[in-house]
């Protein structure tokens, strides 16, 4: 009952992971009729397992590196130590996002990282509607759904800034919410990065790749 970018884990009837693919590397990518998962159905998958499910359509999700891991603490390091007696709250995967949960309710996303400054949107599983920051750790298997498909899910459904670490190139490529589109700038592993949306506090990307 899943698909993953590069293979396909007990397909959906009638889907096609090859078109899915295909589509997101051509971004031309669009959800189709038949695509019905919601949050329902995902809560009750295999606990043992981390899925994602974008526009219906489930993605079962490996394992991060210890790389991952690493640049991951790093980053939590310095955000809670900024955020420390203020309203915003950083979170770290596993962490249920659900974008569109008072629509179709079939958008659930676990960003490595997030920051959120409304607590209303929390409940007792995640958060309902979108972070003001996430930060996604690029790895082979997530590449293309975090630089396409999370892109524009995330545009569209209004996260402020959005993170996308690259391990492998030691950088940061920075989307800032702007008129309803994303305003890029890229940062290197020797660069001090202001969070646009938390008064230009920065993260040192220096402690961050060490």
């Amino acid at each position: 009952m899943a698909l993953t970018m590069e293979k396909e884990q007990n397909r959906p009837s009638g889907m096609e992971d090859s078109s899915v693919c295909e589509a997101v590397s051509n971004l031309s990518y669009t959800p189709s009729d038949d695509q019905h998962y919601t949050y329902a159905d995902y809560m009750t998958w295999d606990d043992d397992q981390r899925w994602e499910l974008i526009d219906g359509i489930p993605f079962l999700m490996s394992a991060p590196t210890w790389q991952h891991q690493e640049i991951s603490s790093n980053l939590h390091y310095q955000l809670y130590g900024l955020l420390k007696g203020k309203l915003c709250k950083v979170y770290a995967a596993p962490f249920d996002v659900r974008l569109n949960a008072d629509t179709y309710d079939n958008t659930v996303v676990q960003p490595d990282l997030l920051v959120l400054c409304d607590r209303t949107k929390l409940d007792k599983t995640g958060c309902k509607g979108a972070p003001d920051l996430v930060i996604e750790i690029l790895s082979p298997s997530t590449s293309s759904r975090d630089r396409l498909l999370k892109f524009n899910i995330y545009r569209q459904s209004g996260v402020k800034e959005y993170w996308i670490v690259e391990p492998d190139e030691k950088k940061v490529s920075v989307h800032v919410l702007s008129n309803e589109d994303y305003i890029t700038r890229i940062y290197d592993k020797t660069d001090s990065v202001p969070i646009r949306i938390l008064d230009n506090i920065k993260i040192d990307l220096t402690e961050v790749f060490e």
